[in-house]
């Protein structure tokens, strides 16, 4: 498990910034993701299933960032290539070894979103979020277990 306070300081910071996305909502949204999708670093490859990462991003979500939303975006596609050194799509298994990557494509998923970021401080908003787009209604994700499991994980 990476300590949260480094994941939050050293990776998932730095990369908002260099994205130009930066906001304390995003962080604390991020944060819950990594700490209930891999345990805060714990698992880098879905035990049974595709997703890698952190964040657990499934290669098809990947593809689907490159190819229908950022095609269009040169803005984002700019900083991609000036700030994350990835002038095109990149493998997948990038999302495993590049922690500044992942958090990148993890902000961009979210971004693709129709609403707005929930309030950092309100993690029952936090969870509705996450819930609804990221893991999907359909996905095996329980509030419950979530919300405990990113509390745990921002505590250390």
């Amino acid at each position: 498990m990476i300590d949260s306070t480094q994941l939050r300081e050293l990776i998932i910071k730095p990369s908002l910034n260099l994205m130009r996305l930066y906001s304390d909502d995003a962080i604390e949204l991020i944060m819950f993701t990594a700490a209930v999708e891999s345990q805060g670093g714990t698992y880098l490859k879905q035990v049974k299933g595709p997703a890698l990462g952190i964040y657990q991003m499934e290669p098809r979500t990947h593809n689907d960032i490159w190819q229908n939303y950022l095609r269009n975006r040169t803005d984002i596609l700019y900083i991609l290539s000036a700030n994350f050194m990835v002038p095109r799509m990149p493998d997948e298994n990038r999302l495993i070894y590049d922690l500044y990557y992942a958090t990148a494509l993890c902000r961009i998923f979210y971004l693709r979103c129709p609403t707005s970021l929930p309030d950092r401080n309100n993690v029952d908003a936090i969870w509705e979020y996450y819930k609804t787009y990221y893991n999907t209604p359909a996905g095996k994700a329980k509030k419950d277990k979530c919300i405990q499991a990113y509390q745990d994980y921002v505590k250390h």
